[in-house]
């Protein structure tokens, strides 16, 4: 990890389910430098904190529980090209929940203004070049229409991490909805 990048925090919602083993697999296989990265969906993508981790973490319990969990559903393989050389599986069903969340929880100690407006997805691979976002986004295209597996996860609970650059540690996992209270 790169002591010169600040810290970074982050809230996820990983996908443990085989859905999640297919993008960590097709990532081990197109991006092998980040085949570490558990698949995830980014609730609060990257930003500095203002404040403390603990007053953030509070912020995201109070308001992770007046939350239901929901299920998500992946559409298509897309990428950000040629804004970013990125490739991902879009979200094609309950994105405006994502959103809502992303919306709620983006305050206090966490607010931040994005570089780019916040898309809920499901990373593949972040590349280098433009180039190789394509030869990765033909391979991830022709690999996710032969998977036959669950196109769909719930998210029930969110991780808020830190970290810097593709080096990331969990801090703490909240429960969506008032299950744990």
């Amino acid at each position: 990890m790169s002591d010169c990048l600040p810290l970074q925090y982050a809230l996820v919602g990983y996908v443990r389910n085989a859905l999640g083993e297919f993008v960590e697999n097709l990532r081990r296989a197109v991006h092998p430098e980040h085949a570490h990265l558990p698949a995830h969906v980014s609730v609060l993508p990257p930003r500095p904190l203002i404040g403390v981790e603990s007053n953030a973490l509070e912020m995201l319990e109070t308001f992770c529980s007046r939350v239901d969990p929901f299920e998500i559903e992946m559409g298509d393989v897309e990428t950000f090209v040629p804004t970013t050389p990125t490739v991902f599986i879009r979200v094609a069903h309950a994105g405006y929940r994502l959103r809502e969340l992303h919306d709620l929880l983006n305050r206090d100690g966490l607010q931040f203004q994005e570089p780019l407006p916040y898309m809920p997805h499901l990373t593949i691979a972040k590349v280098s070049t433009v180039e190789r976002a394509r030869e990765v986004f033909e391979i991830s295209r022709e690999r996710w229409a032969e998977y036959k597996g669950p196109r769909r996860f719930k998210l029930e609970e969110v991780s808020f991490v830190r970290g810097r650059d593709h080096q990331w540690s969990d801090l703490s996992s909240v429960l969506l909805g008032k299950v744990h209270k």
